[in-house]
């Protein structure tokens, strides 16, 4: 229950010819503080309740719990978040032995595009597609919760 995860900016759209699968995401947040997070999310027709922890010092590692929920469930929910729904495609590249999940942002949140990728360990070795930019993990304005406070539109 212990989510390792490293976050870059992406440098291009070249991302999306790699892609083997996407889908579309909306979610919001019934809890936003940064001891820990309530995320509700609607994934194209299923819905999923996710409770995540408090990040280590250099962000790479929290505690994460994670429900499957009903799509009317997640609709529900959706309506009892705190401002600032977050609205986004979510495309899924293969490298090598790991997935880069790649965010592509709207609404508010247009123009943003976040590559992450969830590693056993800390140390772990991946290697970098070339559309992989600067690093962000860590960077608080990046995480999702603080996108839907302080979109990247207003930055």
């Amino acid at each position: 229950m212990i989510e390792i995860e490293r976050k870059f900016l992406v440098n291009s759209v070249a991302f999306k010819t790699e892609a083997h699968r996407s889908y579309t995401i909306k979610q919001g947040f019934l809890n936003s503080d940064k001891e820990r997070t309530v995320r509700v999310r609607l994934k194209n027709d299923k819905g999923y309740l996710t409770v995540k922890g408090k990040s280590t010092a250099n962000g790479l590692s929290r505690f994460e719990w994670e429900k499957d929920i009903s799509k009317s469930e997640a609709e529900a929910l959706l309506q009892l978040c705190e401002p600032g729904i977050i609205d986004k495609t979510r495309y899924e590249v293969k490298s090598n032995d790991h997935t880069f999940e790649i965010d592509e942002f709207y609404g508010d949140n247009e123009g943003l595009v976040i590559a992450e990728i969830e590693l056993n360990s800390e140390s772990e070795n991946f290697e970098k597609p070339n559309w992989v930019g600067m690093e962000v993990t860590g960077d608080i304005k990046y995480y999702n919760s603080q996108l839907s406070k302080f979109p990247y539109k207003k930055w």
